[in-house]
């Protein structure tokens, strides 16, 4: 017998006698007055249930739903004062009879603020005072003991989800949206960095002509660091790169560097990108194509900045 095996087949089963009653109306029902509201989610829950109310704030917050988590017992005690009129409360508790939250309900229904509560008794306290009850219909938890919860977090955990995620689709909350609360981090950085605030521009830039030596080329590598050099053709346009992967082949093959010229080892064409595309796609097409470094061009084909991989770790940019 595998008892972590045994909670999670528990929970799973759970979770789908919860999720053939998601056709009922109070579900939608609920994320139309959430909709309507027109000032914050406040959200609230005692112990474990208290921990889920957390959480689910912080994902509506993070989806587009303005939403905050205030702990019942303190609410008591000064801090009903952060909820305003126009809020709307989802109160969560397994049993419904939580009576720090009993004690705020009445309170705020009084002030005129809309409730939702979410618990696993249609007939609780609770459920009775609420503008909207939502049913987890949990019976029992997962474990032998039938105590700590874990079936009840774990489906009040999902429905929130569930919630903040209709929201965000009702509201067209975009990738956009979504970095514009999430500026730090990996998650961030993939949605907001791009190319041009991470690349190098004027002088930092490695260029040589199609006419010079791969000795000059060679040279330029060095002294700009990033492991290339963009090659221009006469009219001040993108011709080609030569890396140092080229500096190895071309000694190889026994080029004279003094004497050669870059146009007659570099073939025309290479991979490039424009400023204004994401950084994150770049490192995408870096790790599809096996190159290190790319060149970021204009409308007209003019070499305007470059960047490497190393930069693109340097800034945050990973998958």
């Amino acid at each position: 017998m595998n008892p972590i095996k045994n909670v999670v087949d528990k929970e799973i089963e759970h979770l789908q006698i919860f999720a053939k009653h998601l056709d009922e109306p109070e579900y939608m029902q609920a994320v139309e007055l959430i909709g309507k509201c027109q000032g914050k989610i406040v959200v609230t829950g005692v112990g474990k249930s208290g921990h889920v109310a957390s959480k689910i704030a912080a994902t509506m917050a993070s989806t587009g739903t303005p939403a905050f988590f205030v702990h019942p017992g303190e609410a008591c005690h000064g801090d009903l004062g952060m909820i305003q009129p126009n809020d709307l409360i989802i109160a969560i508790s397994h049993s419904g009879e939580s009576s720090e939250i009993m004690t705020i309900l009445p309170i705020v229904k009084r002030r005129g603020n809309k409730i939702i509560t979410i618990t696993s008794k249609p007939n609780s306290s609770m459920a009775l005072i609420a503008d909207i009850h939502l049913c987890t219909y949990i019976t029992e938890e997962a474990g032998s003991l039938n105590l700590a919860p874990t079936s009840s977090t774990t489906t009040t955990m999902v429905l929130g989800d569930a919630l903040a995620i209709a929201l965000a689709e009702k509201n067209n909350f975009t990738r956009n949206d979504f970095a514009a609360s999430h500026p730090g981090g990996a998650l961030g950085k993939r949605l907001l960095v791009h190319n041009e605030n991470v690349m190098h521009v004027g002088d930092e830039i490695p260029v040589i002509h199609v006419h010079n030596t791969l000795g000059e080329a060679i040279v330029e590598v060095s002294h700009k660091k990033l492991g290339f050099v963009a090659v221009l053709d006469d009219n001040e346009r993108l011709y080609g790169i030569f890396t140092d992967g080229d500096i190895r082949r071309a000694l190889t093959a026994g080029f004279d560097f003094r004497t050669t010229r870059v146009s007659e080892f570099v073939k025309a064409g290479c991979y490039t990108v424009r400023k204004d595309q994401m950084a994150y796609d770049s490192l995408m097409l870096m790790e599809d194509k096996k190159i290190n470094a790319l060149v970021v061009i204009d409308e007209v084909n003019r070499v305007i900045g470059a960047f490497n991989i190393h930069d693109l770790i340097q800034a945050g940019i990973r998958k």
